[in-house]
């Protein structure tokens, strides 16, 4: 059902975060395919996360991370999945790390924002660091 509304597709997806005592929505978790080569194994997925601000600090954004690579790495061949922010954003930055990510390095003026070019931090979580998280 949420295929055909548009929210979930082979290239993209979009879910609402939320409370699990109260169902109140706290912000949305998004991925997208990207290609580390010509062939579809090459494939990975970008995900990012947007929490109203009243949300975060709380420990939700790192559940919804964990939540969100666990379900793509179940229901998709991928083997990496990747997550940039700001290099200004140390609570995402911590975020991420709590999530299990690995800090990978800077993208230099990755991104264009408020007038300027800014420097993106990038993090990855590959299939194997799940797998071995499990076993140990």
């Amino acid at each position: 059902m949420l295929a055909r509304q548009g929210l979930i597709s082979d290239e993209r997806g979009l879910l609402i975060v939320e409370r699990s005592a109260d169902a109140a929505p706290l912000g949305t978790v998004t991925w997208h395919a990207v290609s580390h080569g010509p062939n579809p194994e090459s494939r990975a997925w970008n995900i990012g996360i947007a929490l109203v601000p009243e949300a975060r600090g709380h420990g939700y954004g790192v559940e919804a991370q964990q939540l969100l690579a666990r379900r793509l790495l179940a229901t998709t061949q991928v083997n990496r999945l990747e997550a940039s922010t700001d290099v200004e954003n140390l609570a995402e930055q911590r975020a991420l790390d709590k999530a299990g990510f690995s800090r990978e390095g800077v993208l230099r003026g990755a991104q264009f924002r408020a007038g300027g070019w800014h420097d993106m931090v990038i993090y990855s979580l590959l299939r194997q660091d799940v797998s071995a998280e499990r076993r140990g």
